[in-house]
């Protein structure tokens, strides 16, 4: 293996072993690693993987290889690279890795190409960049693609514009829309290691706090609460009536940014969506008010309107910039906007990354079995893999559940019962 584009190579030993230490946080993802690594179903297949390289993430490398996968991986956002990590996958486990944390724009679009140069036959991505990337710019290379994987919100809504424009070339299975996934990912994960960022970039306390939580799907779900448990006063801002009414009956304040925007201390976007806090919001908002995203891409905040509005751009900490306005107040904004979990963090716990990746693998497998039945469209995961992660997940904790007597089975699949 020649071509990888890595930091440096003596990180590695230091990434092989916390990538081991999370992988005995992740039993389904050994269990399913175990019966690849005998049975070989991705022999002979190549991937192309578009993920946020972590320690979690190299376990599912090493998961798509024992199933006889060919593996290229590259970062999915500039700033999530864990360099060791990186190192490591290189090193130890000759999977090549195009990825270097805090890499410019430009470097990022040419690893990307670079993990496209491997003519995939499935493509795994976090955001749907690598897809598009080969949709508009190597479209040579689609007659060899089978099928993908799609890991996040966001892609899956770009996914769907291009399915919905007749412009998707391949059946791609939306791994985000898992049970599996996203009721713990996005929830108990995002909803953790959000505030893990937020908190070792800053070290405030979050008792006593304002939050404005900008959106109220899964993840901003999962990051109310925390910062209700953390003692904070929470405030969702929504566009969705149905959202909104749920946050309201969650027994958090609900109301539009523009209210918000004077009232808040923290402000966290999660929305998937473009300049959710925009200039306005930045002219209402308090001295010290600080501002993170935790969605996909860094277009939530308006960054290009607060660099217009400052006077003076300070780095006061790691992953904080302090942004002076010509009234002298001064908005801080996290890790220039991008993930904060994974920017100033290590992103989610192997523990809930064990299911979604190990939805991922058994995607992986899924199509290369059915592949050819599938059309060019966006597929949720089969309801028995998402079971069978919930099962295995179940299993590695401890828990029994019950299972329905042949009686009970009888009177759900009857109608003639009645009272």
């Amino acid at each position: 293996m020649n071509e990888y584009d890595v930091k440096d190579l003596n990180l590695a030993e230091g990434g092989r072993l916390r990538i081991e230490w999370a992988d005995r946080d992740m039993p389904v993802l050994r269990k399913i690693r175990e019966r690849f690594e005998r049975e070989k179903p991705l022999k002979g297949v190549r991937i192309s993987a578009c993920l946020h390289v972590t320690t979690e993430t190299a376990n599912l490398m090493r998961t798509l290889q024992a199933g006889g996968a060919d593996v290229v991986l590259t970062a999915s956002n500039p700033l999530s690279t864990q360099d060791d990590v990186a190192a490591a996958l290189v090193s130890f486990f000759e999977i090549p890795v195009f990825a270097i944390k805090g890499e410019d724009n430009a470097t990022y679009y040419k690893h990307i190409h670079a993990a496209l140069d491997h003519a995939p036959h499935i493509t795994m991505d976090d955001g749907a960049d690598l897809v598009s990337t080969l949709h508009k710019d190597r479209r040579d290379l689609l007659e060899n693609v089978i099928g993908g994987t799609e890991e996040t919100t966001t892609g899956v809504i770009r996914l769907r514009a291009m399915a919905a424009d007749g412009a998707l070339a391949y059946p791609v299975i939306a791994v985000n829309d898992a049970m599996t996934k996203h009721f713990f990912d996005n929830r108990y994960g995002t909803g953790q290691s959000t505030w893990d960022g937020i908190i070792r970039a800053t070290n405030i306390l979050l008792a006593g706090r304002t939050v404005v939580v900008a959106g109220y799907g899964w993840c901003g779900r999962g990051v109310a609460m925390r910062a209700k448990g953390l003692g904070a006063n929470v405030i969702v801002t929504e566009v969705d009536p149905l959202k909104a009414l749920e946050a309201a009956m969650d027994g958090f304040r609900v109301m539009p940014m523009s209210e918000a925007a004077p009232l808040g201390d923290v402000f966290v976007t999660l929305t998937g969506d473009l300049h959710v806090i925009d200039k306005h919001h930045f002219e209402a908002m308090k001295d010290g008010a600080i501002v993170a995203n935790a969605g996909h891409f860094n277009v939530e905040i308006n960054i290009p309107a607060l660099e217009e509005m400052a006077v003076e751009k300070r780095r006061v900490r790691p992953f904080v910039d302090a942004y002076r306005l010509p009234d002298g107040r001064v908005i801080h904004l996290l890790a220039e906007g991008r993930l904060v979990n994974l920017s100033a963090a290590e992103g989610h716990p192997a523990s809930v990354m064990d299911m979604s990746f190990a939805n991922q693998a058994l995607s992986a497998e899924y199509l290369v079995k059915h592949a050819k039945e599938l059309e060019r469209k966006v597929y949720t995961v089969p309801e028995d893999i998402d079971r069978n992660i919930a099962r295995l997940k179940l299993e590695a904790m401890g828990i029994t559940i019950d299972t329905l007597t042949p009686e009970q089975e009888a009177y759900l699949h009857s109608w003639e019962h009645g009272t």
